[in-house]
């Protein structure tokens, strides 16, 4: 959702990759919240840190966004610019109903696009 809103929002100025420690699926619901906003990612694919390492790639920021219980296990980059952390709960760990999962994940989206809002704010 972050690197979404990232390259959604910050056209011109930002463009965001996303990876994680241990890229699964896409969530279905994400999809479907970020779909509420007009933004499709259905087709993005999930890739892992340590091949963006091996890549050689480099960055002017690195946005983390693993939960308060994940922190110690949010990854460490070699080389990134500035280093930004902003927590968010995991969708994929939500509990309760299938509405009940929506409605969290919602949550969770806006307070990413917030977030990333006054990133750019920040940094334009």
């Amino acid at each position: 959702m972050a690197e979404a809103y990232l390259n959604q929002l910050g056209q011109g100025q930002f463009a965001a990759e996303s990876a994680g420690i241990e890229p699964g699926q896409l969530n279905p619901v994400v999809v479907e919240v970020m779909a509420e906003e007009g933004i499709d990612i259905a087709a993005n694919t999930t890739n892992s840190v340590q091949e963006f390492i091996e890549a050689g790639r480099q960055y002017d920021y690195l946005i983390t966004v693993c939960d308060e219980a994940s922190a110690e296990r949010c990854p460490v980059y070699p080389g990134a610019g500035i280093r930004r952390h902003i927590g968010f709960e995991d969708p994929s760990s939500l509990a309760g109903s299938a509405e009940e999962r929506l409605q969290q994940t919602r949550k969770i989206r806006d307070q990413i696009k917030r977030e990333i809002e006054a990133f750019i704010q920040s940094e334009t």
